[in-house]
């Protein structure tokens, strides 16, 4: 029953233990029988072997537990900047979120990158304050910091325990007990008085909880009122209202590698976070009438399903993972892809769980399902029923920021290449292909060093290639200063039929790209409106300062005419080609280069030498804080100034800092610089 599902994803910035805490996972509730440790490289959910190797999540893996009679499909998702548009996706479809916060980090950078998306998707979430055993865990620090940074409002659900300043357990605010785990995998839990040392401190916290909850419902309120006990049950009933609102946070805590809270974490995504019934529907729109409706979960209604993930499979070709949102889809079944007007014919329908699969014959609304058998089908599409032909929300990806240039070794290697990167590029939407035609280099642009890292390894391991690659460059972009009209007449007679086209064009700064249509009269037929709009386009894959795509330009056709006989569409494409190409050149063209926003962490002792650098790398200083006798320094940098950074700052602070980096904005940057 939909009721008892859950879809949800463990977001977390890097190294917070959302692999760790997924594996305890599987193990609670009886999917796997080991627990696999991401730093022995034998966990489930890191199974491609450049997870294994580095002990990091790069792709986003799907698994399905069960848990006191409720189903929980699970997306672990990667924590590194490079691979933020697996979370992206991942988010868009999912019903609820845990995050993760470490509990001697704290608010990281990554953090608030997977909160923001959270927030983007409005995506009721869990914290799960992570590492409670590690020196220096701070729990009230981190739920101060959840507060302040992140601007939530986090509800305390449980307190963390320390015996002989080692973490020994957990305190249940709504019941009042306390918890251990022992026994060599946590299974052994214990429920116990609350010690006496911590009886003030629980009672203060419960105080606190009830307060805030009262506030929100009638019933708890008179109950509070009146001093009358409260139940565990009541409040939480107002804490999964309040959750699945939006309102509040339940912040939980435990050591996912020492087996502490985890079950009790479990507990928490069943009775707070929401089932597809509980949250809004997602929005579509009806292809025949450009209506918007609203998709409800429900199995008897038209079917509709968004894929959200694809990946190429050596055994059973094109895995295309996507979320019912209403109907039924059976193995074998006839579909509609509206995103690409296209029938398609089902293969075969999966559950997956990480690298395992489990064939199924059909699948109901508010599941994840992978599909085997759809050819033409991308990241984004709508699957739906021919009948009712409906687009559903799609997903946005950022942009590449970072290139690098590949050749093969020898000329038979060019078109496996090119093979290999076309199945790469289908599985990921931040992954971009291009052809240098003057050098006759392959570009590939990615979203950091590491993205790229991975994908090389992946044409060198995978698809067996020998290749060479230059050096990382960054992805640059153009833009224009101010507006700029032009007029074009595009005459050709090569005997025959001629080639005639007239177009007046003004560019100007904008957002994005939009184009704007003024022509009244019908001076320029309608049917040639869109070749117009093709060669502006066209004509901004490449600027005119150094070739970079041109951004956040507003074209507007004001004026043009058109020849009975020799106008064409191939025409006025060639006519607006050139017009814009000409009012870009008076238009003031600039160039824009990415800056990241970066977070290092280091002894307060290199912290002159550290922002002295910083200042030198163009960058700009936001801010300084301490935390745990370290020193915080935020600032942004421009990218083309950060390669190979990691070891700079090795050699600044012998060894001693760390940090991390993840894309800001493009700002403008001067060719003389």
């Amino acid at each position: 029953m939909l009721k008892e599902l859950r879809n949800i994803g463990i977001i977390a910035h890097i190294d917070a233990g959302k692999t760790t805490t997924t594996e305890r996972i599987l193990y609670y509730t009886g999917l796997t029988h080991k627990m696999g440790e991401t730093h022995d490289g034998d966990s489930v959910m890191d199974f491609l072997p450049w997870e294994k190797e580095r002990g990091i999540t790069v792709a986003s893996a799907a698994t399905r537990c069960f848990w006191k009679g409720n189903t929980i499909n699970i997306i672990d998702t990667p924590g590194h900047v490079d691979f933020t548009a697996e979370v992206e996706r991942s988010l868009r479809i999912l019903d609820g979120a845990v995050v993760i916060f470490c509990g001697k980090g704290g608010v990281e950078p990554q953090s608030e990158t997977v909160w923001r998306q959270a927030d983007k998707y409005q995506i009721p979430r869990i914290a799960y304050v992570n590492k409670m055993d590690a020196i220096g865990a701070d729990f009230y620090r981190v739920v101060e910091q959840i507060k302040q940074r992140l601007g939530s409002n986090p509800l305390v659900i449980s307190l963390p325990v320390f015996k002989e300043e080692c973490f020994s357990g957990i305190i249940d605010l709504l019941k009042m007990k306390y918890y251990t785990f022992a026994g060599k995998l946590g299974n052994d839990i214990a429920e116990k008085p609350i010690p006496l040392e911590y009886t003030d401190t629980a009672k203060q916290w419960r105080s606190v909880l009830v307060e805030r909850l009262a506030e929100t419902d009638d019933a708890l309120l008179d109950l509070y009122y009146n001093n009358e006990e409260i139940d565990a049950d009541l409040l939480s009933r107002v804490i999964r209202t309040n959750t699945i609102a939006g309102n509040m946070v339940p912040v939980c805590c435990g050591s996912s590698y020492r087996n502490i809270g985890v079950q009790l974490l479990l507990d928490s995504i069943v009775d707070y976070l929401p089932s597809p019934l509980d949250v809004p529907g997602s929005k579509a729109v009806v292809m025949e009438t450009t209506e918007t409706i609203n998709i409800m979960p429900d199995s008897q209604d038209t079917f509709s399903a968004l894929v959200f993930k694809i990946i190429n499979d050596r055994h059973v070709g094109r895995l295309a993972f996507a979320r019912v949102y209403s109907g039924k889809l059976k193995a074998g079944a006839l579909v509609f892809n509206s995103s690409k007007n296209k029938r398609e014919r089902v293969g075969r329908l999966l559950r997956i769980h990480a690298e395992h699969r489990e064939e199924i014959n059909e699948v109901a609304a508010g599941d994840i399902v992978a599909i085997i058998g759809l050819k033409d089908i991308g990241t984004g599409d709508t699957l739906c029923s021919e009948s009712f032909p409906i687009l559903l929300e799609t997903i946005d990806f950022p942009q590449p920021v970072i290139q690098i240039a590949i050749e093969p070794k020898n000329q038979a290697g060019l078109d496996k290449i090119s093979e290999a990167l076309n199945r790469i590029s289908a599985e990921d939407p931040t992954f971009k292909i291009s052809y240098n035609k003057e050098t006759g280099q392959v570009l590939l642009a990615g979203m950091g060093e590491l993205h790229l890292e991975i994908v090389a390894e992946r044409l060198a391991r995978e698809f067996k290639l020998d290749f060479n690659t230059g050096q990382p460059q960054v992805a640059y972009r153009e833009t224009i200063g101010k507006a700029a009209e032009q007029v074009t007449r595009y005459v050709k007679q090569t005997g025959g039929k001629g080639q005639f086209a007239h177009v007046v064009l003004r560019l100007e700064p904008g957002e994005g790209f939009e184009f704007v249509n003024r022509i009244s009269q019908g001076s320029i037929p309608r049917e040639y409106i869109p070749a117009v709009e093709s060669g502006i386009k066209q004509a901004l894959e490449e600027g005119v300062l150094k070739g970079y795509p041109v951004v956040n330009v507003k074209a507007t056709l004001l004026d043009g005419s058109f020849h009975e006989v020799d106008s064409s569409e191939m025409a006025f494409r060639t006519a607006a080609f050139l017009a814009t190409r000409d009012c870009l050149k008076k238009a003031h063209p600039r160039m824009l280069e990415p800056v990241m926003r970066l977070e290092i962490v280091s002894p307060e002792e290199y912290t002159g030498n550290i922002i002295n650098n910083i200042t030198n790398r163009r960058g700009k200083l936001e801010s300084l804080e301490m935390e745990n006798h370290t020193q915080i320094i935020r600032g942004c940098v421009p990218l083309a100034e950060l390669f190979g950074y990691s070891t700079v700052l090795r050699s600044l602070t012998q060894g001693r800092a760390g940090f991390s980096m993840e894309f800001s904005h493009y700002a403008e940057r001067h060719l003389a610089s």
